[in-house]
């Protein structure tokens, strides 16, 4: 049995899953069909991370995934409202869903260090192996926030990457941005679904 986390460094199963409204006779009502798209583009994703053997596509791939996950929550919570400036959905997503926060900080760095990846810049396997585990289980979150059932754990095995020169240390900062990723246990063991042990 999974526990439900919704908030990275949660110690105890919430009673509820956060954010899911029920119809009066506790139905949930129905996802709307461009919530659902982004979460297959999402999945998408994260699948065509895996089968690539480039750290920067892998890198990049990954990070769409978890963008296209955070789009779906957004989309299935926001109203629209008038015209404003455009915003990162990474800026938004502590407003619609406060939980979620720390997640959104952890990809708003990914986000500028994918930047540099998309420039040039060379991730380590490592970042890049990281960054998959952790937009999958955002994504996985993100279907329990939104009382969908979770997909079939990405494959276990993951195309090796090409290897890339080690990166220079900076101050003991992690390598995409600075952040560290949130932590949160998906099985009861510890290990993420679908991922290698």
């Amino acid at each position: 049995m999974s526990t439900h986390h919704t908030s990275p460094r949660a110690a105890a199963p919430r009673p509820a899953r956060v954010g899911t409204a029920t119809l009066g006779d506790g139905r949930r009502p129905p996802v709307a069909t461009p919530v659902l798209d982004l979460l297959d583009r999402s999945r998408a994703s994260l699948l065509l991370a895996c089968r690539t053997g480039d750290s920067a596509e892998r890198y990049i791939e990954a990070h769409l995934g978890a963008l296209r996950a955070a789009a779906a929550l957004l989309a299935a919570r926001s109203a629209p409202t008038g015209r404003s400036r455009p915003r990162s959905v990474w800026e938004v997503l502590p407003a619609v869903a406060p939980d979620l926060a720390e997640w959104a900080a952890f990809f708003a760095g990914s986000a500028r260090r994918r930047v540099v990846v998309e420039r040039g810049g060379a991730p380590s396997a490592r970042e890049s192996d990281d960054l998959l585990r952790q937009a999958e289980t955002f994504l996985e979150i993100v279907q329990d926030v939104l009382g969908l059932p979770r997909a079939q754990p990405l494959p276990d095995y993951l195309a090796p990457l090409a290897l890339a020169p080690l990166p220079a240390r900076t101050g003991g900062r992690a390598a995409h941005g600075g952040h560290t990723a949130p932590t949160t246990s998906a099985t009861p063991s510890g290990r993420r679904p679908g991922l290698p042990t």
